[in-house]
């Protein structure tokens, strides 16, 4: 299992989401400690890349961006977006 690290900044982008969302981005998290490699490459041109992506809610509302830490077993939380 994955430790979540959030940065400072994406406590508050969390904060932020409106309530609708947070269960969706419970879900995603509780993916994240289990199957962090789940997410897209942030950068499609390095498909093995530890920064990566997960879209998450309604039609994919709400956005991960993320970076695993295999060594470590962490994934640290780099920003938190919802477009709904």
């Amino acid at each position: 299992m994955y430790l979540i690290v959030p940065d400072p900044i994406t406590l508050d982008q969390v904060a932020a989401l409106p309530v609708t969302a947070l269960l969706h981005y419970a879900e995603a998290l509780s993916l994240l400690e289990l199957k962090p490699w789940a997410g897209e490459p942030q950068n499609r041109a390095n498909p093995d890349g530890a920064v990566r992506r997960l879209l998450f809610g309604a039609h994919g509302a709400g956005q991960l961006v993320y970076l695993v830490v295999e060594d470590r077993q962490e994934v640290h939380l780099l920003r938190v977006l919802w477009l709904d």
